[in-house]
């Protein structure tokens, strides 16, 4: 599939929900992360949720999407990290 076979229109704003074990530190793991692929990525587009019984985390990163295989690339190395659970 190429570019311009997605039914997304680039440059856009998407949301990136990742999943991980409760931990002070693991927001800024998962905006390191994304920075690496988008580094504008502004303190204001990160927000993060515990569960219900604080065991989980759930950090939603906003990114400015230049491509899909900026995104693409992004969810690779969130995913490869031991310490992520999930990428939606």
């Amino acid at each position: 599939m190429t570019e311009q076979d997605s039914i997304m229109e680039f440059p856009c704003d998407f949301p990136i929900k990742v999943m991980g074990m409760a931990a002070v530190d693991f927001e800024l793991i998962v905006a390191e992360i994304v920075r690496r692929h988008a580094p504008e990525l502004c303190e204001a587009a990160v927000k993060s949720r515990h569960s219900k019984e604080g065991k989980y985390i759930s950090v939603t990163v906003t990114v400015n999407a230049q491509s899909k295989e900026q995104l693409d690339n992004i969810y690779m190395d969130l995913t490869s990290h031991e310490r992520v659970i999930m990428a939606l």
